[in-house]
């Protein structure tokens, strides 16, 4: 890896091309219905549980909007983030808890309802001072993991298993569903809700790494210019696992090179019609989004290391 520093020093891009569109282009508007339900059900909740991919920005994205409850931020996926070069900035976050919702056994999952306790104990309970149960709201953006928390909760407090349901892409969660049992002593309840992007993304940059980590669809976006974004930022970071795991010379800067080179090793290949001098010819050509999505979803994996996009 070192070797590879050397000889690449400087010869990467210092910022990635966007193309000059703009956030509503790409990121067109939130989930309006999805808020407005998380709105309604305020009344009922002591506590908002947001909970992060641990590889983006842990800024809270949704304090404008339902910051009026106690907020605990939850940052899941640390397996899959490097740890050492996170810088924690909470604007206003009282707690912040790192997790690893997808192990059978995770440690900090542990921590949670102490820590929601805490965070009680000094905050009014509004109108639910009378209620012997607690209510929490988990909320995030698509895909971070809010219902394998759930899942978690309910094995490490109840040995219980699934009550949500969980999915590799956006949108598993449709709806805000009825109280979810995560613990019987203290007698707490959660309510799940459909990943929905925030009122506002402040730019492109920011809405891409939300696509990279899974948040969006991968065809609104286009998953070659994810996966030139994702070589533009492991390049930066100096993450050249890539290089190995798909036969590559050296690091490279050039998508059409890294995913023609991957469509070769993978045998990710398509057949076209290509018109010639002689007539209509089918020819066999690399398979350019086939390979775009295996290097999206190896990184999604954490088969390209652990990366800290901010």
């Amino acid at each position: 890896m070192k070797l590879y520093q050397a000889l690449c020093n400087g010869s990467f891009r210092s910022a990635f091309d966007f193309g000059g569109r703009d956030v509503a282009h790409w990121f067109p508007g939130h989930m309006a219905k999805g808020l407005k339900q998380m709105r309604a059900n305020l009344k009922s909740v002591d506590c908002i549980i947001e909970i992060h991919d641990a590889r983006i920005s842990s800024d809270s994205l949704f304090q404008e909007t339902l910051g009026v409850r106690p907020h605990l931020l939850v940052l899941n996926k640390m397996d899959l983030a490097d740890m050492s070069q996170k810088r924690l900035h909470s604007n206003g976050i009282q707690k912040v808890l790192f997790t690893d919702c997808l192990k059978q056994r995770d440690e900090n999952v542990k921590k949670l309802v102490p820590k929601v306790m805490e965070i009680l104990e000094n905050n009014p309970r509004f109108n639910r001072d009378e209620n012997l149960d607690y209510c929490l709201m988990v909320i995030g953006v698509p895909n971070v993991g809010k219902s394998s928390l759930i899942n978690s909760l309910r094995r490490t407090y109840l040995k219980k298993g699934h009550a949500s349901r969980v999915g590799g892409e956006p949108g598993i969660t449709k709806a805000v569903l009825t109280k979810i049992q995560v613990c019987e002593r203290p007698l707490m309840h959660l309510l799940d809700t459909p990943g929905v992007l925030p009122p506002k993304i402040n730019d492109v940059e920011t809405g891409m790494k939300l696509a990279l980590c899974g948040t969006i669809l991968d065809h609104l976006v286009g998953e070659e210019i994810i996966a030139d974004y994702l070589l533009y930022s492991l390049n930066r970071l100096q993450k050249f696992n890539y290089v190995e795991r798909y036969d590559l010379q050296e690091p490279c800067d050039d998508i059409q090179h890294v995913l023609k080179r991957i469509s070769v090793k993978l045998g990710k290949t398509q057949r076209v019609k290509a018109i010639t001098g002689v007539g209509n010819v089918t020819i066999t050509v690399p398979n350019y989004s086939a390979a775009a999505y295996d290097f999206i979803r190896a990184f999604r994996k954490g088969e390209l290391g652990r990366v800290m996009l901010d």
